[in-house]
């Protein structure tokens, strides 16, 4: 997609999408930078130049804007703009997710992100909670896809480990999610929870962000502690059920090896 046609697209979009919409922009500005049109180390240009050329409001930009800042992609310095700090294809080195299990990055979060968010909670800016406000909303769609569900939550979280302030505890955070996204175990059974507990996690993410908006930093370590506690559970019960399956399956295997032997 060129240029212009990029921005043909985003400027026929009716902003009341938002949600949707901010998302094409920072895909659309990714594109840019992987096709070498802003460098590593360039500027990028003014907000409202990206408005104009991309045909969308400037706070739309703006989201888009943290969005990639919140991927690692920019870094949005006060006064004086955005810079970009990688391209997408990028991706700094990382251990091999297959060795991490679901209940290890489960038991990690909860370390990790409880006080995150009680971090977050004292430092979040507007612009944050109105960025994890849409995530919210785009995890509620009915009619979105899995890969739609994830893409919220990612933004939602790392959002907020942005939010504290600390780029130790945003990297850390972001590795976890990293490893989260990269491991096929934990994709399955976040699969299976997105089908078994969805409204349960929804209503628990807008309980994260209540707390954050409230700047209050103990009821969002507790949201979120109560939000990874609950994940925990799921892993633990999806492996009972795995265990019990497997085991029907072999006493049936057993069952029909001697059955097979009385019939001869």
């Amino acid at each position: 997609m060129n240029r212009e046609q990029g921005t043909a697209q985003c400027a026929g979009q009716d902003e009341s999408h938002a949600p949707r919409l901010y998302r094409r922009v920072a895909a659309q500005l990714m594109d840019e930078v992987r096709a070498g049109r802003y460098p590593v180390g360039a500027r990028m240009p003014a907000e409202r130049e990206l408005a104009v050329q991309m045909g969308v409001s400037r706070p739309i930009v703006r989201e888009a804007l943290l969005a990639l800042e919140v991927m690692g992609i920019v870094e949005v310095k006060l006064g004086s703009g955005a810079y970009v700090l990688r391209s997408p294809e990028d991706e700094p080195v990382a251990i091999d997710a297959s060795e991490v299990t679901p209940i290890e990055l489960a038991q990690a979060r909860l370390i990790f992100e409880g006080e995150a968010a009680s971090l977050a909670a004292v430092n979040i800016a507007e612009e944050e909670l109105a960025l994890m406000d849409q995530a919210v909303a785009d995890m509620n769609r009915e009619d979105g896809t899995f890969e739609d569900w994830q893409a919220a939550l990612t933004l939602f979280h790392l959002t907020m480990a942005k939010a504290t302030r600390n780029v130790a505890v945003e990297r850390g955070v972001r590795d976890l999610w990293d490893m989260r996204s990269r491991s096929p175990e934990c994709r399955r059974m976040l699969e299976e929870a997105r089908n078994y507990n969805y409204r349960y996690s929804l209503e628990q993410h807008v309980e994260i962000l209540a707390a954050l908006r409230a700047h209050d930093a103990e009821r969002a370590r507790a949201a979120v502690r109560m939000h990874l506690q609950g994940s925990i559970n799921h892993v633990l019960m999806a492996l009972e059920e795995r265990a019990v399956a497997d085991a029907r399956a072999r006493v049936a295997e057993i069952r029909s090896r001697y059955s097979t032997d009385g019939k001869r």
